[in-house]
């Protein structure tokens, strides 16, 4: 049984490996946490923008895109007036949050001797 620190065994990172995927994935800064976000249940566009902080509408939209177009999200439009749009993780999505609680565990573990190698000593 391969252990969780062993790595799996890929292609080298070619365009088309599933490690390139993975790289890929977390390239965007913002699809992280968007689902994260969305980890509780459905939200709306202008929810996961505040939740977000510092996301442009722009940005928002362009990264729902993307993550809808990788099956990671379902958008939902409801027939009301003024329409209701929410967005929700798919299993794919919900799947993704396991190696993102991962790197969250290592932050808490390492980030600030990473921050006090970039930086110097944290201000007191």
């Amino acid at each position: 049984m391969r252990s969780v620190h062993e790595p799996v065994r890929h292609r080298p990172v070619e365009a088309d490996s599933s490690a390139r995927m993975a790289v890929d994935l977390f390239a965007n800064s913002w699809l992280p946490v968007l689902v994260y976000l969305l980890r509780d249940g459905p939200l709306r566009h202008s929810e996961l923008r505040a939740g977000a902080g510092g996301i442009s509408q722009k940005m928002l939209t362009q990264t729902l895109r993307r993550m809808e177009r990788m099956a990671l999200v379902r958008r939902r439009r409801y027939a009301e007036s003024p329409p209701r749009v929410e967005y929700e993780l798919t299993e794919v999505g919900r799947d993704l949050l396991v190696p993102i609680y991962a790197l969250g565990a290592w932050v808490d573990r390492h980030g600030s001797a990473v921050t006090t190698a970039m930086y110097g000593e944290p201000p007191d």
